[in-house]
């Protein structure tokens, strides 16, 4: 905890504390030579009308700001006086006072000293909330004052969302009110201008905090007592806002219009899109539904366009392997697959190839389910199961366009292989993904979807497989001692004699106190040659898997992993995690 301790420092002349507890706030207020005689009297009229806080009535009326109040205060109540700037927060004590509570009552938890729990707050006169704060947190309590402005920026910093959250409070009644009547699908434009409707106020600040924090997708998931919304940063979800149902309602049955669904089927999962403008950025939304057992949950993928399409360089993989696969892409036939599970930078990784060897040379045709990004110079197909346009179907048609590149968002089943495979075997390039945990199972994964031996062995050129992890926060990475767990995998990882000091973030206001900012891929890569294409012609597992063992000794992914771990760019926990996630740990 670094937030600064102080007693008020006012001028011109500092009063004892025994005068400031004789005095009436007001009373000090004017003899600090901060307001006149005047002003306290006219304010504490107002003060009689409305019944406010003179301190708050003050500020309000810019009389005197939050950092002269909150000092004067503190004296008078035996506390401390804390001031929170370019403090750092630790996130197992912030989190123990929920975010809901934590804005309801201004208060945010400090330190942790004998037991005892420092808590800043902003109105530390409210003693219902003092009491609400102790039974919430169920230990003893001491309070700090601090000034009110302060303590909203650092709630601003941990809780991004605060702002929209209460906005959406505001609106919130309104909400079913405004999609009580008919509503006009034509007035649901794809820049949402449509400042005058609640539900349009709401959107355009979910999707505007949604863009700034960089989130990939928003969920929308109604429960028994509510609904909840949270985003996907670095690929782990946090709470954003809590409404009640009548606004998630409405909320979904606007999002259901804007996508072009039927907003009358609640029964069935529904699938659908729309863009937004906002400012310089443009979104492409993926919306899906689902019917729960409280109401409809919608999740929206976002796809920024503004971002632009990473190349190869900026993807992250290791130099001697993206000369290998540079190398790969150079050549004019065969299949080459990237694997990893969902939400691993698959589609991130295929177009960075394609950006690579798109040329007016070459036909490049991509078949997408859906298409995530628009590449200028390539023709883009979408795949649309409500008329039948299967990546199976697409395919068929595609190779009487003559195509010399192909990229195929996902192999999903035996025809898409086949067809994947033949196209790789005639003449063409072929790129495409498939969701397995390594490279070494790729091949086989094929043969499990019905591909003939030789043909997988002749077509298939290399494997990728990647993951993400996230990378320690800069502001708060420390030194970090490794669990018994995390240093068992170490002692795998690591030659005799060879060590490394881990890092880890602590938690802090730059990275929402989780420790992380940002993500990276790891990587690793399977080249096929005689040996490897020996093994899969005649579907001996064993003799390949060794095979493949040796080909990429001390170059899998989680070899990848644990080179961040030693550069401090990432955490033990996040490298182990890709280890173990991977299938293997040596």
């Amino acid at each position: 905890m670094t937030a600064a301790i102080s007693n008020a420092n006012m001028q011109p002349q500092p009063l004892t504390l025994g005068q400031v507890n004789e005095l009436k706030l007001g009373e000090v207020l004017v003899e600090q030579r901060l307001i006149t005689k005047d002003q306290l009297q006219r304010s504490q009229e107002l003060q009689g009308q409305i019944g406010q806080q003179l301190g708050r009535l003050l500020v309000k009326d810019g009389l005197i700001t939050d950092a002269m109040l909150a000092p004067i205060v503190a004296r008078k109540l035996h506390i401390p006086f804390m001031t929170l700037e370019n403090s750092s927060f630790r996130a197992d004590l912030v989190e123990l006072l929920p975010e809901a509570a934590a804005r309801r009552l201004r208060a945010l938890v400090l330190d942790d000293k004998d037991d005892i729990l420092l808590v800043a707050v902003a109105e530390p006169i409210d003693l219902v909330a003092v009491d609400e704060l102790t039974l919430l947190l169920d230990r003893s309590v001491t309070i700090a004052e601090v000034p009110e402005r302060e303590l909203s920026l650092a709630f601003d910093r941990l809780f991004p969302e605060a702002d929209e959250t209460c906005e959406h409070a505001e609106h919130a009644e309104a909400l079913a009110d405004d999609l009580s009547g008919e509503v006009d699908f034509d007035e649901i434009t794809a820049t949402l201008g449509l400042e005058g409707t609640a539900v349009a106020r709401l959107l355009l600040s979910l999707f505007e905090s949604a863009v700034r924090m960089g989130a990939s997708d928003v969920h929308i998931e109604p429960e028994d007592s509510g609904v909840r919304i949270r985003v996907r940063m670095d690929g782990v979800l946090q709470i954003q806002m809590l409404a009640d149902s009548r606004s998630g309602g409405a909320l979904t049955q606007r999002l259901k219009l804007m996508a072009g669904l039927d907003i009358a089927e609640k029964r069935l999962p529904q699938d659908g899109g729309f863009r937004v403008r906002l400012n310089e950025h443009t979104i492409d939304v993926r919306l899906s539904t689902l019917p729960t057992i409280y109401g409809q949950s919608v999740v929206m993928r976002l796809l920024d366009q503004a971002s632009g399409i990473r190349g190869l360089d900026d993807i992250g993989m290791p130099d001697a392997m993206l000369t290998r696969f540079r190398d790969i892409l150079s050549r004019n036939e065969g299949l080459v697959l990237v694997t990893g599970p969902t939400g691993s930078g698959k589609t991130t990784t295929l177009h960075a190839a394609l950006l690579e060897i798109n040329n007016v040379g070459l036909k490049v045709i991509s078949v997408e389910d859906p298409v995530e990004y628009r590449v200028p110079g390539i023709t883009q197909v979408e795949v649309n199961d409500k008329i039948d346009l299967t990546f199976g179907r697409a395919l068929r048609s595609i190779l009487r366009q003559d195509p010399d590149v192909l990229l195929v968002g996902e192999i999903r089943d035996d025809e898409t292989a086949d067809i994947c495979l033949r196209s790789a075997m005639t003449g063409h390039l072929v790129l495409s993904t498939l969701h397995t945990r390594d490279a070494m199972s790729t091949p086989f994964r094929l043969l499990d979807m019905a591909s003939q031996p030789f043909m997988v062995a002749t077509s298939l050129q290399a494997v990728i497989a990647q993951r993400l992890v996230r990378l320690n926060c800069l502001e708060c990475a420390e030194p970090h001692v490794a669990s018994l767990r995390e240093q068992a995998w170490l002692d795998a990882m690591l030659e005799p004699g060879d060590s490394l000091s881990p890092q880890c973030g602590r938690g802090c206001l730059s990275c929402n106190g989780s420790g992380y900012a940002g993500r990276k891929g790891v990587y690793e890569m399977l080249e096929m040659d005689a040996a490897l294409i020996q093994g899969a012609t005649d579907s001996d597992p064993v003799a390949f898997m060794e095979t493949a063992r040796e080909r990429m000794k001390g170059q899998t992914m989680a070899h990848h992993a644990l080179e961040l771990v030693r550069q401090g760019r990432t955490s033990l926990a996040e490298a182990l995690r890709i280890g173990v996630g991977a299938g293997h740990e040596s």
